[in-house]
Formats: C-alpha cells, structure tokens, sequence
C-alpha cells in the first residue's frame, strides 16, 4: 500500500494559535523552558537507574523503558512546536508530517500498554511478594517490553498508515500544532467513516482495556496495602503506588478524552491543549513525580552525586 496518494500537499501549514497570536510568545517560553527540563529528568532517571545496582529492579527496569520513551515521545513533537511558534513560518512538510505521525503514534501506544505493565509489576509486588522474583525474573521483564513495544509499533504503523491513505482533496491547513491521527482523519474528505470505527476500536485495546487492568490491579494493590501490620511497609507501598497512579491519569485523562470519541466530534482547541498536556506537560512531570515521591531514587541520586563530587 503506498505511503502518499495523488491529493497529498507538498507541505502542510499548522495553524496552531495562529487566530490567539498573544498565547503564541508564552507558548514559546513554556516549551523553551519545559523540553530541556524533560529532557534532563528523563535522562538522570535513565542513567540512576542503570549505575545504582540497588535500582537494578524489574520496575526500574520498566521506569527506565518509559523515560526513554517519553523522551522520544516529547522530540517528536516539541522542537517543531517551537519552530512554528519562534516564526512566522507555521509549515511541515508531508513527509515531515507522515514521520512525525508515525513516531508520536508509536510512543503514545507503547506507553498504554507500559503503564499497564508497571501495574501488574507493582500488584505482583506487593500481593505476590515471596514469588516476586520467580514471576518478575529478567527474561521475562525483557520479554514482556519487548511485547509492548512490538505492540506499539504494530498499531502505529497500521493506523497511521490507514490515515495517510484517505484522500486530502488539496487541503494544507490543518488546525493543530502537530501531525495527529484524529486531526488529519478530521481534515481528510470522502468516506472516513471506516476509519473512525477502526479508530475507535483499536483504541479501546490501547487505551480503556490497559486502563482498566491499571484499576484492577491498584483495586487488588489497595486491598493488600491496608492488610499490611507493618506501617512503614504501608507507607513504602502507597508512595510507590500513588507515583504510578498520578502518572496513570495525567496521561490516560487526556488521551481519553481525544481519542476515545470520533474525530469528526473534536473542538477546534482540544487536540491542542490534549497534545501540550500528553506530549508536553506528562513527559516533563513524570521524572519529578517519581524522584521526589520515591525514597530510594532519592537516595540513588545522593550517592551519584557524591560519587561524582569525590570523584574531582
């Protein structure tokens, strides 16, 4: 199936805020100020986790897997925002949109199904303790991330390559600050009823049935914890636990809400305000969220620190 049809521009013009200029110089800061700071996040959690052997754990293992990703989730999309708001040039070439489209996709899928795989290692955990690490060994934490980004993959390059493959009709403008799949579905004309239901379905497998493993396994997680005698046990738990939750519905509340209805019933500025928050905002948090309520990351950035400052 090829990639482009005969309707496709050779470029498309992003309007963004364009209609709201005096949100465009904020904007800019935001991003300036916010990418370098995700970036930095990401990263520290990355290497923290891979040169503390006390962290060498299948959930960090996973907490490493979603840094990476929110990382490459966060480039796919920001420096072009930047671009566009910095100039008065608001272009994106097709290719430029279909690679775009293709990597936001992948990144936004894996992390659903991820999410779901740091709740079944939090509910083994804490419900399963003594068979902890018969369950949670390592081929099968590799095993298991592999199947989720295999997963991502696999929907992306189906559903984005579905799209691309509706006919444009000569329309450039797409009202948006990036390449999404509900946007261009929207723009596109002719029959799309077809992949608004494709849309639609896939999605309940990415998103609300992983959302709702999420709920069981935390309902089960929430049970245990209150049948805990140890307070510091409990304390431990619920700090790990309400991390992941708070993690869980920044980015599910969002992507819920923008992909879980048919494109065609989208306002103008929710795709807008749902990308900063999902591509942007999460991606920003998540490192924080999880150093400053995680005692033993923490204590893994104390000893890094102190090694380096030895080390001079």
């Amino acid at each position: 199936m090829p990639l482009m049809n005969e309707t496709y521009p050779i470029e498309f013009i992003l309007l963004g805020f364009s209609d709201r200029p005096w949100l465009e110089l904020p904007l800019f800061v935001i991003l300036l100020v916010t990418y370098p700071m995700a970036m930095m996040g990401n990263i520290t959690i990355i290497l923290v986790s891979r040169l503390d052997p006390r962290l060498h754990s299948p959930m960090y293992f996973f907490l490493t897997n979603l840094s990476f990703l929110d990382m490459c989730y966060t480039t796919s999309i920001v420096p072009q925002m930047l671009f566009n708001l910095g100039t008065s040039r608001k272009t994106i070439s097709y290719m430029g949109c279909a690679v775009q489209l293709y990597v936001f996709s992948i990144m936004g899928s894996t992390e659903c199904v991820l999410l779901a795989l740091m709740a079944f290692d939090r509910y083994v955990a804490i419900c399963r303790p003594l068979h902890y690490s018969l369950i949670m060994n390592q081929c099968l934490c590799i095993l298991l991330v592999s199947i989720v980004w295999l997963g991502g993959l696999t929907y992306a390059f189906l559903e984005a390559t579905l799209t691309l493959q509706l006919p444009l009709c000569g329309i450039k403008h797409l009202d948006h600050l990036l390449c999404e799949i509900p946007v261009l579905i929207k723009a596109a004309c002719g029959e799309k009823e077809a992949n608004e239901l494709i849309l639609s379905v896939v999605c309940i497998f990415m998103l609300a049935i992983p959302l709702c493993l999420i709920l069981a396994s935390y309902a089960s997680i929430g049970c245990a914890i209150l049948k805990m005698k140890s307070s510091d046990g409990r304390k431990k738990a619920f700090g790990t636990c309400s991390s992941h939750l708070i993690v869980v519905f920044l980015f599910y509340g969002p992507a819920i809400s923008m992909y879980l209805q048919p494109p065609s019933s989208i306002t103008r500025d929710q795709p807008k305000f749902m990308a900063l928050f999902y591509g942007v905002v999460t991606p920003t948090l998540n490192p924080f969220i999880y150093t400053l309520r995680n005692k033993d990351v923490k204590g893994a950035l104390g000893r890094l620190g102190r090694r380096v400052i030895s080390s001079k």
